[in-house]
C-alpha cells in the first residue's frame, strides 16, 4: 500500500468522486499489478470513504471475493451507492454486419470495429461518448466472434465494461434490449438505461449529453424516451418520428411522440423535410428497466419467458455472459420499434440537431469527411485529377487509388476487393455483398485480416496445397496449444521473440530464426516480449482450413 500513500500524500480529497476514484485506481493497480476483472464494477466510487474501508475494498480484490457487483461492495464497505440510483447505464448494441459500407466492412469484422472516420473506431467513440460521471459502466450486446474484439478496443480506450451479454445468434434489437434490461432488473429495476447502437457517428459529445441529461426527468416519470435528429435533407433510409408539434430550438425537455415512421420514399421524405415536425428516428433510447420490462409484458408478453429464461440460465465465460442458447433461439426476431414502441402510448422524444449520422453508406461517409475544393473525400494513400463530389478511398498502404475525371463516384480499394459506384447507388452496395454470397465468394463476409484475442493473421499468398500468412501476436498473448490432421508448417519470425512449444521441447526464437512443426504434432505460439510479435507462416498440405485444429489448451476458452 506504499504507492496509495505516497500518491496521496496524507491528504485525501474524500468530497471529490473523481478524485477518490483515480485514487482508488491507483491502490487496485498497485496490488500486485492485478487489473481489475472484465466482468466487475469496482471503479466509480461517489461517496466519502475512511481509509480502513478503502484498503478493505483493495483486500477484497486482492483476495479475489466474488463480488458480482459495485452495490454489493458498497453493502460490504457500509456505505450507500449512488452508481444505479443516480448514474445512467449505457447499453451498447454492438452486433450487425454492415453490408452496405463494404469492401471495408464486412460480417466478420463489420463497421463498428473500424476507424471509419479518424483514429478510433465507432465502437470506441459511442462507448468514450456514454462515459463519466454521469454515466455507470456500460452493458455490451455482442455474439461470440466479436467478444474477443470489444474487450480489446474497450482497454485501448480505458473503459471497464459492466457486462457483456453474449448472444448466441442475432434475434434483432429487442431481444437483446430485453435481455439487458432483466439483467439489470436483479439490482436496481429503477435505474435507467440508455439504449444505443454502437455505429453511429455524432461528433458534439457535449450536446449529446445535454440532450441526455434533458430526457432523464420524463425517462425517471415512467416514459420511454427516444432521440430524434433534426433531418437536414430527404432521407430515404432512415425511419422518421412524427411530433404533435414542430419542435422549439429553445425546448429543453422531452417532448410527445405521435407515431414511428417507416422509411420514406423520396417524395414523402421531401413532404415531411418542409413540414417541420419529424425527426430522424436514430435509434437511441432512455428508460427505466422497470418501465421497458413493463412494456413488453404489455405489448410482447411472448418475448418475457424466453429471454428471461436465456439471461437465468446463461453461463459466466472468462468475464462473458453467455445467454443460454436454446431458450434464446426461441425468441422472436424482432426490433424494439416492431415490438414495443409503435404500440406504446407513454412516449417522448428529444429533438437533437448537433449532428450525427448511421454512417449507413459511403454516400454518409462523404458528407461526413473532410473534402477539398471540389468536394472530393480523400483517404489513405489517394490521388484526384480533375474529379468532383466523390470519395476515394485506400485500406492499404500499398495499394494507391487514382481518379481522374471523376463525378459522383464512391472508389474504395481493400487488398482483396474494390468497389466503384455512382454515389447515387450507394444504398445498392448490400445487392453486391448478395451477389457475391451467391457466388460463395470469401470476400462477401470475410476480412482480409483474421483478428483473434491475442492478435491477427492475414493470408498473404494461398493455393491448393500450400498458404503463406503474416501472423502478429500481442505481447504476453499466446495461442492454443494445438495440433492439425492435414498439414505441416514453417515458422520464420521477422520482428520480435516467439516462444515455441513443438511436442516436450521449448524454445525461444529471435528475427530471421525459423521452425518447423510436423503434421499431427502438438505445438504452441506465444509472445513473451514486450512488443508485438510478427512472424512468417508457411503451411503445406492436403486442406489448409481454419477448421483443421485441435485444441488441447487454450486460455480464451476456445473449443
Amino acid at each position: 500500500m506504499s504507492i496509495f500513500f505516497k500518491n496521496t500524500k496524507g491528504k485525501i480529497r474524500w468530497n471529490d468522486p473523481l478524485y477518490l476514484n483515480y485514487i482508488c485506481n491507483t491502490c487496485l493497480n498497485s496490488i500486485n499489478n492485478r487489473a481489475v476483472s472484465e466482468q466487475y464494477h469496482y471503479a466509480r466510487i461517489s461517496y466519502p470513504l475512511r481509509n480502513a474501508k478503502l484498503l478493505l475494498l483493495c483486500l477484497a480484490v486482492y483476495e479475489h471475493k466474488p463480488f458480482v457487483h459495485f452495490t454489493l461492495f458498497c453493502k460490504y464497505l457500509g456505505i450507500p451507492s449512488m452508481t444505479h440510483s443516480v448514474a445512467i447505464t449505457p447499453i451498447l448494441l454492438c452486433g450487425g454486419s454492415g453490408t452496405r459500407l463494404w469492401p471495408l466492412s464486412r460480417k466478420s469484422y463489420p463497421k463498428q470495429f473500424v476507424p471509419l472516420m479518424g483514429d478510433k473506431t465507432m465502437f470506441q467513440a459511442s462507448a468514450n461518448l456514454l462515459s463519466g460521471h454521469k454515466f455507470a459502466d456500460p452493458v455490451i450486446l455482442t455474439n461470440s466472434d466479436f467478444r474477443f474484439i470489444v474487450t480489446e478496443q474497450l482497454n485501448e480506450i480505458g473503459i471497464d465494461p459492466c457486462a457483456i451479454l453474449i448472444e448466441p445468434e442475432g434475434r434483432n434489437t429487442a431481444p437483446a434490449i430485453l435481455a439487458a434490461a432483466l439483467w439489470l432488473q436483479k439490482d436496481n429495476p429503477d435505474a435507467l438505461m440508455l439504449v444505443s447502437p454502437s455505429d453511429h457517428m455524432i461528433p458534439d459529445g457535449a450536446a449529446f449529453q445535454k440532450a441526455v441529461e434533458q430526457a432523464v426527468e420524463a425517462a425517471q416519470n415512467g416514459n420511454m424516451v427516444t432521440f430524434g435528429i433534426k433531418p437536414t435533407y430527404p432521407e430515404t433510409g432512415y425511419g422518421y418520428l412524427e411530433l404533435t408539434k414542430s419542435p422549439d430550438s429553445t425546448c429543453n425537455s422531452a417532448m410527445d411522440l405521435k407515431r414511428f415512421v417507416e422509411k420514406p420514399d423520396l417524395e414523402h421524405a421531401k413532404t415531411m423535410l418542409d413540414s417541420g415536425n419529424y425527426l430522424w428516428n436514430a435509434g437511441i433510447f432512455l428508460f427505466s428497466v422497470k418501465t421497458i420490462i413493463e412494456a413488453f409484458q404489455s405489448h410482447c408478453p411472448s418475448l418475457i419467458n424466453t429471454v428471461q429464461a436465456a439471461v437465468d440460465k446463461g453461463k459466466h465465460d472468462l468475464g462473458f455472459l453467455r445467454l443460454e442458447p436454446e431458450a434464446f433461439g426461441k425468441a422472436d426476431s424482432i426490433s424494439i420499434d416492431y415490438a414495443v414502441m409503435e404500440k406504446a402510448d407513454n412516449l417522448s422524444v428529444v429533438p437533437f440537431s448537433a449532428g450525427w449520422s448511421d454512417l449507413g453508406g459511403w454516400d454518409a461517409v462523404w458528407r461526413e469527411s473532410k473534402k477539398d475544393e471540389n468536394d472530393v473525400a480523400l483517404s489513405g494513400p489517394s490521388t484526384s485529377i480533375d474529379c468532383k463530389n466523390s470519395l476515394l478511398r485506400s485500406e492499404h498502404a500499398n495499394l494507391e487509388v487514382v481518379g481522374i475525371g471523376l463525378d459522383n463516384v464512391m472508389a474504395i480499394a481493400m487488398p482483396d476487393a474494390v468497389l466503384v459506384a455512382d454515389m447515387s447507388r450507394a444504398q445498392d452496395v448490400k445487392k453486391a455483398v448478395s451477389s457475391l454470397k451467391a457466388k460463395e465468394s470469401r470476400q462477401a463476409v470475410a476480412f482480409p485480416m483474421d483478428h483473434r484475442p491475442w492478435g491477427w493473421f492475414e493470408t498473404l499468398v494461398l493455393d491448393d496445397r500450400f498458404q503463406v500468412k503474416r501472423i502478429v501476436v500481442k505481447p504476453g498473448r499466446s495461442l492454443s496449444l494445438q495440433s492439425h490432421f492435414h498439414r505441416s508448417e514453417h515458422w520464420i519470425v521477422v520482428a520480435g521473440t516467439a516462444k515455441v512449444t513443438i511436442g516436450d521441447d521449448v524454445k525461444l526464437l529471435t528475427e530471421n530464426q525459423s521452425v518447423y512443426i510436423p503434421l499431427g504434432e502438438i505445438h504452441r505460439l506465444e509472445n513473451p516480449g514486450k512488443i508485438p510479435m510478427v512472424l512468417i507462416e508457411v503451411q503445406t498440405g492436403s486442406y489448409l482450413g481454419e477448421d483443421d485444429i485441435v485444441r488441447y489448451e487454450d486460455e480464451y476458452a476456445r473449443s
